[in-house]
């Protein structure tokens, strides 16, 4: 091990709510499940989707308060569900797509979000690209002045894959560069969060992208993937449990993950980065508490033997 100290003395663990119990459609059972996650004290940080009712808003915020957990939002569940895109060449699906990111900020006010995540949006191909990186920040720079009177949350872009599933912008590390680096001129704080399950989606590896993106990487998330068979039910960007048969991600890839930030100087005892799993139940007889244990268990052993 290189550090012989707790996981939390260098992270604040954090887990996808959205995703270990699926209510990515804004409805369901969001407190009962968002109560089971705030009952347990593993986690620090919990991330939140669309939540349509602005009661259940309201529940769910008491319910965050009284926990002590700190919260992030995610537009993705919002944003994908309406194929909407930040980057949207087209000045009415553009539009659209703002006015819900708007939307989201005001939840995760609501909700006392700390970050919130954006999704870039589809990428057009390599003719309009540019154009669209362009439209991407400038809509960030947009969002976040309005963020600032909804409470101020730092906006962050998360990576996705542009080929297989979400077929993004944001994307590969250079254009994810690009973006940050952009960004940055303008609002300092800004950053990126990257997925350990996203980079065999994008045929990248860690080894060669976080040293490439670490000044501008703030959070990362932790998941799964699928990618040895298109005709399978887990194929893409699915985010299975750690350890799902034929799939990349399990102990030994997190561990040394783990270690690659360390190395990197991302964890560490003065910020205490946010580092979420972000797994969920995917195949028929699979349970969202179980899951949820598969990955507690996962990052405390990777951690043991980093």
């Amino acid at each position: 091990m290189i550090v012989d100290a707790p996981l939390k003395r260098y992270m604040r663990p954090g887990i996808v709510h959205f995703k270990a119990y699926p209510v990515e459609s804004g409805t369901g059972p969001i407190i009962e499940t968002l109560v089971k996650l705030a009952e347990d004290a593993f986690f620090a940080v919990v991330e939140v989707g669309w939540m349509k009712d602005p009661k259940v808003r309201d529940e769910a915020r008491h319910i965050l308060e009284q926990s002590h957990l700190e919260v992030a939002y995610a537009m993705q569940p919002a944003l994908f569900s309406q194929k909407l895109s930040l980057c949207a060449l087209d000045p009415e699906a553009h539009r659209k797509a703002v006015n819900q990111a708007k939307n989201c900020i005001r939840e995760a006010c609501q909700l006392g979000a700390r970050w919130v995540r954006l999704p870039s949006g589809k990428d057009p191909g390599p003719e309009k690209r540019e154009a669209a990186k362009k439209i991407l920040v400038e809509t960030i720079l947009e969002l976040r002045e309005f963020a600032k009177d909804y409470g101020d949350p730092l906006l962050t872009l998360k990576v996705f894959d542009r080929s297989v599933d979400k077929e993004a912008l944001v994307g590969p590390a250079q254009d994810a560069l690009d973006v940050a680096q952009a960004v940055r001129r303008h609002y300092p704080e800004f950053g990126l969060v990257v997925d350990l399950s996203h980079f065999p989606l994008l045929r990248e590896s860690p080894e060669e992208v976080i040293p490439q993106l670490r000044d501008y990487l703030v959070h990362v998330h932790i998941g799964n993937c699928y990618i040895k068979n298109r005709c399978h039910a887990a194929y893409g960007d699915l985010q299975p449990r750690f350890g799902f048969p034929g799939s990349e991600i399990d102990v030994q890839e997190v561990r040394q993950f783990f270690r690659l930030l360390l190395d990197q100087g991302f964890l560490n005892p003065e910020t205490r980065p946010v580092v979420s799993a972000e797994v969920r139940p995917l195949v028929l007889g699979e349970r969202s508490e179980l899951i949820v244990a598969n990955a507690k268990r996962v990052f405390e052993e990777a951690w043991a033997l980093a």
